[in-house]
């Protein structure tokens, strides 16, 4: 029997399942634009993709999904006339140089944010350090010479980098080989998915 995501990332059908029917939608760093497609397909979403490598904007565009070629790192000036539903940054706010300059914008033009992020708190990668070796992984398979991966992180990290932010933890999520982790997330977790909003004055 055919599921409604399938063929999505586990993590952005985690990410699908948050968001309401309807909405508008802004997808950073969108690669080949699989989660916008889907959630125009299954849910009537609306919104653009934000993507910088000429391979995934073509592939978006062949989804007939709407995607702008733009450095995130450059900012969101772009959309600061519009106002978003949710802002989804899915596996890749690790490769941020101005990490919480992207958290702030994204903040600001949506009502709710969505990150998801390999997490480096993995009782593996510890074990990997303790043996010498800096971590490698399914969600960060790079050798530690040629990673794009600039501020790793673990849940903890984040809550904290939220807090500092002003930003109130709506939802949380964590994952290891595609399925749910509910027992010591924090060591046994490959990936951390969280929905944020503005605190409350």
């Amino acid at each position: 029997m055919t599921t409604p995501t399938q063929g999505l990332r586990p993590d952005l059908a985690e990410i699908a399942s948050w968001i309401a029917p309807g909405s508008r939608v802004l997808d950073l760093g969108c690669g080949d634009g699989a989660l916008l497609d889907h959630l125009q397909q299954a849910k009537g979403c609306s919104g653009y993709g934000v993507e910088i490598d000429d391979t995934q904007v073509l592939a978006c565009a062949r989804r007939g999904v709407d995607v702008i070629q733009q450095n995130i790192e450059a900012g969101l000036d772009m959309f600061a006339g519009n106002r978003f539903d949710v802002v989804v940054l899915s596996m890749a706010i690790q490769a941020t140089q101005h990490t919480e300059r992207v958290l702030s914008e994204m903040s600001q033009i949506g009502t709710e944010g969505i990150v998801s992020f390999p997490n480096f708190g993995h009782w593996s990668h510890a074990w990997s350090i303790l043996r010498g070796r800096m971590p490698m992984s399914r969600e960060m398979p790079y050798k530690w010479y040629d990673t794009p991966n600039l501020h790793l992180s673990t849940p903890q990290d984040f809550d904290d980098l939220l807090n500092k932010l002003g930003l109130s933890v709506t939802r949380r999520a964590f994952m290891a080989n595609s399925r749910p982790v509910g027992f010591l997330p924090a060591l046994r977790s490959t990936q951390a998915i969280y929905r944020f909003k503005v605190r409350a004055a």
